[in-house]
């Protein structure tokens, strides 16, 4: 695992959803997180929002941010803990996209190391769908760096060997 240093960096412009139900854009500290932290790695902020905990606002906001071409990846920021209220793996579940199951296992696995068994309550999740990379961490600050420090800076990063996601964009829609 390493960065290629001969190769180019590809920004990506990426998407940050925040999904709280008490959270407003002054309080959003995981979706600054998340923010500063692709934009010091590089990469574009495309768009930025916040909404409730309802599936069918989620999957309204993700389907519009799948249909921009000007969107090539979005990172939510909580809903996926296993409360009545979390419902962010459901709504990804309904953009009828691939699951990436070895995200959301990674970032377990990841997360044990630092929060042990209590990384069960996860739901952390990822698919691809029409094109568009869409992944799922819990919203605390902690679990968005964990996730971007931990996976996705890596897998973003058109450099990274032997393989990552960022290359993969041209090929997502092919037949």
């Amino acid at each position: 695992m390493a960065v290629d240093e001969t190769r180019e960096f590809i920004p990506l412009n990426i998407a940050v959803l925040t999904i709280s139900d008490s959270r407003r854009p002054t309080e959003d500290i995981s979706g600054d997180r998340l923010v500063k932290l692709l934009i010091d790695d590089g990469h574009r902020l495309a768009d930025r929002d916040i909404i409730h905990d309802e599936a069918d606002l989620i999957v309204a906001r993700l389907h519009n941010w799948i249909d921009d071409p000007a969107v090539d990846c979005v990172v939510c920021t909580g809903g996926t803990g296993v409360t009545g209220r979390d419902v962010t793996p459901e709504a990804l579940h309904r953009l009828d996209g691939k699951d990436i199951p070895g995200f959301g296992e990674l970032f377990r696995w990841l997360s044990y190391a630092k929060i042990g068994t209590s990384t069960i309550q996860s739901r952390a999740c990822a698919c691809v769908t029409r094109g568009t990379f869409v992944f799922a961490l819990p919203g605390s600050p902690s679990a968005v760096i964990d996730g971007w420090e931990g996976i996705l800076r890596n897998q973003l990063d058109s450099r990274h060997r032997p393989c990552n996601f960022a290359e993969l964009l041209p090929r997502l829609t092919e037949r």
